[in-house]
């Protein structure tokens, strides 16, 4: 069994508004039980075993790690593998097995939507029973709602999908995180006089909509404004699809360095423009606008 802790339970994808609710009552209790804050997570979205669909996610696992600590005090992340025999545990079994035995919870804290166990069965109803049943205390948050509609994390993914980053940062409480090492690319911004970094999307995360952001790029200990393009480069016969950060007034070599994007509004979607000239002039246009924030 890990150390007793306060447990937040939960996906936690995005650790959106909604999230934070929860994670700032775990903080609090924590405190006054003289315990670590923790929070229990997955490392598959329950959702492509359950249904057999790809759920892109808005975070990496160390993404949602850090964002939990950062914003929210949380000490640590732990993390279940969920597989076909975790989803076909009955709810009983999870609270008591998982949640206490294998994960130290001494105190839980849910969300009121939260279902767990076979068949999504077990309800916070049924969890404050059985916790009261082993001695654990146990809390029910409950949701977090903007312009009038719950916080989640599916109504999150669809505004970054259309484009819509600065709604989407809303209900987020902080920018939309994009983390990748730098690696070589054309070079064919160097040549404009706008070098750019090159990123690969991490495997089964979200990538937004395809255009130009304005945004944050974290490095080194450093923040600096960016222009991102995010997409395929049809301007330049580009197919694969990727992130190339323009961080102003920034000259230095990135290769190999973490390079982490904070995307925090939408400023074009991506187009063929009829020439390299034609693109650059349209480049600087956006690097003014994110000047201009």
């Amino acid at each position: 069994m890990l150390d007793q802790c306060v447990l937040a339970l939960g996906f936690f994808d995005g650790v959106h508004l909604g999230h934070g609710a929860l994670l700032r009552r775990t903080r609090e209790l924590a405190d006054e039980l003289h315990l670590p804050a923790a929070a229990l997570t997955f490392d598959t979205h329950p959702l492509e075993l359950v249904s057999g669909q790809r759920v892109a996610l808005l975070n990496t696992l160390l993404e949602r790690a850090d964002l939990m600590h950062d914003l929210y005090g949380i000490d640590e992340m732990r993390v279940l593998h969920f597989d076909r025999e975790t989803m076909a545990q009955p709810w009983e079994r999870f609270v008591r097995d998982t949640v206490r035995e294998t994960f130290g919870a001494a105190h839980v804290v849910c969300g009121e939507d939260f279902r767990f166990g076979a068949g999504g069965m077990g309800t916070p109803a049924l969890l404050q029973e059985e916790c009261a049943g082993l001695g654990i205390g146990c809390d029910c948050v409950a949701q977090v709602c903007m312009d009038g509609a719950p916080v989640s994390s599916t109504r999150i993914r669809a505004m970054l999908e259309a484009g819509e980053t600065a709604a989407a940062v809303r209900l987020l409480g902080h920018p939309h995180l994009l983390t990748g090492t730098v690696a070589q690319g054309k070079k064919i911004g160097r040549t404009l006089g706008i070098p750019t970094a090159n990123l690969t999307p991490a495997d089964g995360v979200l990538v937004p909509r395809f255009g130009v952001y304005a945004a944050n790029a974290v490095f080194d200990g450093q923040t600096r404004r960016a222009v991102v393009n995010i997409g395929t480069r049809p301007t330049v016969g580009g197919e694969n699809v990727t992130v190339e950060p323009w961080i102003l007034d920034f000259d230095g070599d990135l290769y190999g360095h973490t390079l982490r994007l904070e995307l925090l509004s939408f400023l074009r979607p991506e187009k063929k423009f009829s020439s390299l000239d034609e693109l650059k002039a349209e480049i600087l246009r956006n690097a003014e606008q994110v000047r201009n924030m």
